[in-house]
């Protein structure tokens, strides 16, 4: 029987898709709005969405992955309009629990309403509660509430905290605690009786509230925990942390009148398995690749590609595409799918173009394979652009006279004079990109290389020359410029390309040039200019593009004959090397304490696989390092101990047995989570890490989160090393891409039995040839055998974990 102390992980994973909003309220006084979102997790915010600027109804189309801890509680997404000279404007918000997300497997699809942000429904943290039920025989009982502390508590005053006292009700009787000034993280220690009422024994409950002490304002809740006291007769105590909520009774009058969202969410927790129990399904399927293209029918990778639907394909593509990648056989596997969608298509017109497992797969092998191609290649055209910010519009009706501003002293430039302006600045733009991809065939990894050129050898198989000349060509552009160019130039955040995304007028910017080069990679400029014949202005510069991209298409699918073997090393596949860096705001501390100015100053921090360096350059030959696995926790540090909300902390043991902490100041929310998340997961496999640390800094004598005095005292709030974002330098995790393979094989085992007979009988298979089909009946029941190996398990699992709750609930 499998047992939880082998080497086995839980993790929790959110799918979020901020899609968009509609029915905005005007926030500004140009009549619209400046929209953007916030994520938080049990409010801590994760991510920042562009701004759509100028919108009642933005779209923002932004995917992210987030791995989660267990223990968390809720998603919100802030929605904020904002404003460059005054605070930002807060429009509403749309929350949802846990467990709704949990109710619902398949995800949440739709539109949700946005509600008003409610200070006494910002709630957030946890209370630390003993609770008794004391006395028994005639002895009146007596119901015991012990306060000890909290954690993570809103803040609520301008410096930065609160001063929280607990309110206790049971009963119509009412005990308070003391203040404890200036801490989000107070510590009480404090027991309050009430005579319990055994009339009240089914309906009775007890209220713990938090509150912040105001002077001369009203105090503000911070959230409270009920009890129902007939369960508590029953378990006599109860112990431990609780999440504070909101007050249930309130409801807010603006509730449908601040627009709605669209969001897709879909939260997915896995129990991954060790290596063994996956060995025979990575095996099979690996088999079914290479018998495939040896045309063996039918075949694993075709059932899969016929029994996927539309909504999961872009999952089990990715699934897919890293489990191959794992497997040394990602060439392989995009040939035989190819090979099927070819077998498929008769019109060449069509070919890649709709959302099959070809382009879906095809999509997410040069994401994980080719983004450092990407940013070599985009990288020097974006930061231009960015840098630049200058006005661009070919469209006569989108022309703004006041954005372009004046030609010269005195004289304003005419709608003709900023297209003439936009002309040129854009055919530069383009000019310099075309070059750039032209010269990519030198450095473009030798694997996507190969796969361009099997992709091409099977089109022009498919569909020959003289009559398809320009097919072999728009199939490599479909992927190539379609599919990773065109939406990089036009999200360059989403590539990771920029931190911050672009203002509205370098999107316009952005928008247009990749217009040009969807047209370069269609390879048609007619049908372009007969839908936009404003872009008739840019026809030679994109009928001269499509004679380079031509030529660097017959260079990138040869590049795979090359006999230089330094070559081939530097075109090499450089994907899950997890590497990070950029200039940061740094302050290192041992045991001083903090300096009263600001500590920081500026460095180039550098994350490499065993080592996080830092220095005054990026080539500078003196530099300082931490050695990764001596890192014990990487966590943010509160707003008011530094002024700034994207400060995190990296505590580390030297071999003195000293804790030091470096304080990394980051420029923005998404920067500040990037190295968060690259940090934690660099050292995951820590095993010096630490369950609780201070948010806070020592100065003056004690922390100042808990206001506890002894530097080595423990931490007041817990550790998150499982809050992490997706990234696409994240190193492959086999096991993880084959405990998804096999979920998916089980929920669509009894569609693929049903689609291989069907294809059998399609194929009318004789009895003559019954020998080979029954060799692939027997091929079917093995794979189903092993997934039914793998349910148990799973199974035995989560037995073994029922079996562990009830004797700890027991004890």
């Amino acid at each position: 029987m499998y047992s939880l102390n082998d080497s086995m992980a839980k993790r929790s994973t959110l799918f979020i898709r901020i899609v968009e909003g509609k029915n905005l309220p005007i926030k500004d006084i140009s009549g619209s709005s400046d929209p953007y979102c916030i994520v938080k997790i049990d409010n801590e915010a994760i991510i920042r969405t562009a701004t759509i600027w100028k919108t009642l109804s933005p779209f923002w189309g932004e995917e992210y992955t987030v791995h989660l801890p267990p223990y968390f509680h809720t998603v919100s997404f802030c929605v904020l309009d904002e404003d460059s000279l005054s605070q930002d404007d807060v429009i509403g918000k749309v929350s949802i629990t846990k467990e709704v997300l949990t109710a619902k497997p398949q995800g949440v699809d739709g539109w949700m309403n946005l509600t008003e942000i409610d200070p006494d429904e910002e709630v957030q943290g946890e209370i630390h509660l003993q609770i008794s039920v004391q006395g028994d025989g005639d002895i009146p009982r007596k119901l015991c509430c012990q306060v000890l502390e909290a954690r993570d508590l809103a803040k609520k005053d301008r410096n930065g905290a609160s001063d929280p006292f607990v309110r206790v009700r049971y009963n119509g009787k009412t005990y308070e605690s003391t203040v404890v000034k200036k801490s989000c993280y107070p510590r009480w220690n404090e027991s309050f009786e009430f005579e319990l009422d055994e009339t009240l024994a089914d309906t009775g409950l007890l209220s713990v509230e938090v509150w912040d002490w105001d002077l001369v304002s009203r105090n503000d809740f911070l959230g409270k925990v009920l009890f129902n006291i007939n369960k508590l007769q029953s378990a006599k105590q109860e112990e431990g942390w609780f999440h504070l909520g909101p007050d249930k009774s309130k409801h807010s009058e603006y509730e449908g009148t601040l627009g709605s969202l669209r969001l897709q969410l879909r939260l997915r927790d896995e129990v991954v398995l060790p290596s063994s129990h996956y060995k025979p399904v990575t095996e099979l399927l690996s088999q079914s690749v290479c018998s495939q293209l040896k045309g063996n029918w039918p075949d694993f990778i075709m059932l899969i590609d016929e029994t996927t639907t539309a909504e999961n394909r872009q999952e089990v593509a990715n699934n897919l595409v890293k489990l191959f990648l794992g497997q040394g056989l990602v060439k392989e596997f995009l040939d035989v799918i190819f090979k099927l969608e070819l077998g498929k298509t008769n019109e060449p017109n069509t070919l890649f173009r709709n959302n099959s497992l070809a382009s879906k797969s095809m999509e997410s092998f040069l994401k994980v394979a080719g983004m450092q191609y990407l940013h070599r290649l985009l990288g020097p055209i974006i930061n231009r652009i960015f840098e630049e910010k200058k006005y661009v519009e070919l469209d006569p009706s989108k022309v703004e006279l006041k954005e372009a501003g004046c030609a010269g002293l005195h004289r304003q430039q005419t709608e003709s004079d900023i297209i003439q302006q936009s002309s040129i600045l854009l055919q530069s733009y383009l000019s310099e990109l075309l070059t750039s991809v032209l010269q990519s065939a030198s450095y473009c990894p030798l694997l996507i290389c190969q796969v361009f050129h099997q992709l091409y050898l099977r089109v022009q198989e498919r569909f020959p020359e003289p009559e398809y000349r320009k097919v072999k060509f728009i199939a490599v552009t479909s992927f190539l410029c379609l599919r990773f160019i065109s939406p990089a130039i036009m999200s360059p955040k989403l590539f990771h390309l920029r931190e911050k995304h672009a203002d509205a007028r370098t999107s316009r910017t952005l928008l247009l040039l990749a217009k040009a080069v969807q047209t370069i990679g269609n390879m048609d400029t007619l049908t372009c200019c007969s839908k936009e014949p404003w872009m008739v202005c840019l026809q030679p510069a994109i009928q001269q593009g499509i004679t380079q991209l031509k030529d660097f298409i017959t260079k990138l699918v040869n590049c795979h004959e090359s006999e230089d073997l330094e070559l081939q090393t530097r075109m090499s596949l450089q994907c899950g090397t997890m590497e990070k860096e950029g200039f940061l705001f740094l302050h290192r501390t041992k045991d001083k304490c903090m300096p009263m100015t600001s500590p920081f100053k500026k460095y180039y921090v550098t994350l490499r696989k065993d080592t996080l360096s830092y220095s005054r350059t990026p080539h500078s030959k003196k530099s300082s390092f931490i050695s990764l696995p001596k890192i014990q926790a990487v966590e943010k540090v509160e707003e008011k101990c530094f002024g700034s909300a994207n400060v995190m902390q990296v505590i580390s043991s030297e071999d003195s047995g000293q804790q030091e902490t470096l304080y990394l100041n980051c420029k923005s929310v998404n920067e500040l989570n990037h190295w968060l998340s690259a940090l934690r997961k660099a050292c995951s496999h820590n095993t010096n890490t630490m369950s609780c640390y201070h948010p806070g800094i020592y100065k003056t004598d004690r922390w100042s989160c808990c206001h506890q005095k002894e530097k080595s005292d423990p931490g007041c709030d817990k550790t998150r090393h499982g809050l992490t974002l997706q990234e696409w330098f994240d190193p492959l995790d086999p096991d993880l891409e084959a405990q998804l393979i096999y979920q998916h094989l089980r929920s669509v085992q009894h569609a693929m039995r049903d689609k291989y007979y069907e294809l059998r009988e399609q194929q009318g298979v004789q009895e003559a040839d019954s020998g080979r089909d029954q060799k692939k009946v027997d091929g079917l029941s093995k794979l189903f055998s092993i997934l039914q190996d793998l349910h148990d398990a799973h199974a035995a699992v989560e037995e073994e974990e029922r079996s562990k709750n009830k004797k700890v609930f027991l004890e």
